[in-house]
């Protein structure tokens, strides 16, 4: 249980819980709805209603269903990089689906973690922030309670959230370094993306690390997130994902991944403040890819 506290102060006298809560806590109405209907709404330590009203001085609290305390399963889950009472960072495996769906079944990230972390699949408080497909590996970004999701997606698409990739790509592109802006669009029913002109707008810089064999390194950073982003628009400029069977050609040396990792994620701490930034170096299976 993750509790958040505030003190009213003199501009709060007066006004009803309804008005001081979401707007001290950054609560969006949804979260607020939800924290009445389960009582969790406290005023010096009492339950109370959205039209109760807030005197300066009394402390108010909120609390947040995060899951156990588990902080001490984390030192035997190697595939988490950072957590706190708010939030998680994981390395995930590929081919692994980030959620349950159709074609998935039950072994996804969501499960994994759940298990990693002592607690129930169904039950497990699992707010994946940023995704990443079946088969990318690497650094993602999970809020552990529906507030601090919010807070965090919030950092999406800024200069608080970043995320850079490596890939490796079946050619090399013209230029060392560039930035590809071509809009996305879905192609027909299916998941397939491509790039259109009636599509939505999307950003996607490059850097060639090093080449070999008619292959390339490219680190990416992604200033939008459209889906399939980063595959649509190497496809684009003629330099498919190694192994993306969707947008070039499996390679069966990979064993239903493709060559895609979320190499670095860096974001601000949703309650405190603070500034996180991980680095996750290339799987070596990927690596293999580019000996001569």
């Amino acid at each position: 249980m993750r509790i958040l506290t505030y003190v009213a102060t003199q501009q709060d006298e007066g006004r009803a819980v309804r008005s001081v809560v979401p707007r001290r806590f950054q609560l969006g109405e949804h979260a607020f709805r939800r924290l009445k209907v389960q009582q969790a709404i406290l005023l010096d330590g009492q339950a109370v209603r959205a039209d109760h009203i807030v005197h300066a001085g009394q402390t108010l609290q909120i609390r947040l269903a995060n899951g156990a305390e588990t902080a001490a399963f984390a030192a035997s889950a190697p595939m988490i990089r950072y957590m706190d009472e708010d939030m998680l960072i994981v390395c995930k495996d590929a081919p692994l689906a980030t959620l349950p769906g159709a074609h998935t079944g039950s072994d996804t990230l969501r499960e994994r973690l759940a298990l990693a972390l002592g607690e129930g699949p169904q039950t497990f408080c699992y707010h994946p922030v940023n995704r990443l497909d079946k088969g990318t590996s690497g650094l993602l970004c999970v809020a552990r309670h529906a507030h601090a999701q919010r807070l965090l997606a919030a950092q999406l698409h800024t200069g608080s959230f970043v995320r850079e990739y490596l890939a490796v790509t079946e050619g090399i592109p013209q230029a060392p370094s560039g930035t590809i802006d071509a809009p996305i669009a879905r192609v027909g029913a299916g998941a397939r993306r491509a790039v259109r002109e009636d599509g939505q707008r999307a950003v996607t810089h490059y850097r060639v690390e090093r080449t070999s064999g008619g292959r390339a390194l490219l680190r990416l950073r992604l200033e939008t997130g459209r889906t399939h982003q980063i595959r649509v628009h190497l496809c684009s400029i003629g330099c498919p994902i190694v192994g993306d069977y969707l947008y070039g050609e499996s390679c069966p040396a990979l064993g239903g991944r493709f060559a895609l990792h979320s190499a670095f994620l860096a974001c601000t701490q949703p309650l405190t403040g603070a500034s996180i930034a991980l680095e996750e170096p290339l799987p070596q299976a990927l690596a293999a890819l580019l000996k001569p």
